[in-house]
């Protein structure tokens, strides 16, 4: 689809990659984008159209469904990042994860597909992970909600394909901001970089973005087993 004169809306619209990407849009020629946030007054996009939204809150998703009845372009990339590990996390923090990156992205999807489809059939983009193909276990409670958000959105990809809907995943490693600022001596992405990089995707009708080397590599260490992306087991 093509980005100069539709009408978007991001969620996590107010910070990090979701800021770059409204920014983006507004360079690409959007005629319109709703930056969504829990408090839409942290939006500081010029020219954006701040909303409130709470992707864990049905009320909310369904308010900004009725206000934004002319979007063509769904970013889903709103996020959280608790740090939940495997044994010794909080269900609440695993509860968390899954609420807003799996069941968010899909109730926000679900109140949409019906406006799209008015609307020409447009497309959505889900923000994923690398950390969808693997999990840490120090990271569990997000990995485990990234796999399965990958899992919805390859289900959408399919459901929506008869509405004329397009669906692309963004697969992305580590990016410079606030979610990833406590970790150092790793390489981060400029956002803005992976926001363009993923929008020219949605331009293309691709079904999946890989934006980075590091997901270009876990990727294709899918097929060659369990050993492969954890090379520690085959010490153990």
């Amino acid at each position: 689809m093509a980005l100069n004169g539709s009408i978007a809306l991001v969620t996590g619209g107010n910070r990090g990659l979701g800021n770059n990407f409204v920014r983006a849009l507004l360079e690409a020629g959007a005629s319109k984008v709703y930056a969504a946030a829990r408090d839409p007054r942290t939006v500081t996009a010029e020219g954006a159209i701040p909303v409130a939204l709470d992707v864990t809150d049905h009320a909310s998703v369904l308010a900004v469904a009725g206000q934004a009845q002319d979007v063509t372009l769904l970013i889903n990339n709103a996020g959280s990042s608790t740090g939940a590990n495997i044994l010794g996390g909080s269900f609440d923090d695993f509860q968390l994860e899954y609420n807003t990156h799996v069941l968010g992205t899909l109730d926000v999807t679900r109140a949409f597909a019906p406006i799209l489809a008015r609307n020409g059939g447009g497309a959505v983009l889900n923000v994923l992970s690398v950390l969808s193909w693997m999990a840490f276990p120090e990271a569990a409670a997000y990995c485990a909600a990234k796999s399965a958000e990958w899992a919805i959105t390859n289900a959408l990809r399919v459901e929506l394909a008869g509405q004329g809907t397009q669906v692309t995943g963004l697969h992305v490693g580590y990016m410079d901001t606030d979610m990833v600022a406590g970790l150092v001596d790793v390489h981060k992405e400029d956002p803005a970089k992976i926001a363009r990089i993923a929008l020219e995707g949605v331009e293309k009708g691709l079904p999946e973005v890989i934006s980075d080397e590091i997901s270009k590599h876990v990727k294709a260490g899918l097929s060659a087993g369990v050993e492969a992306l954890y090379p520690q087991l085959a010490n153990s």
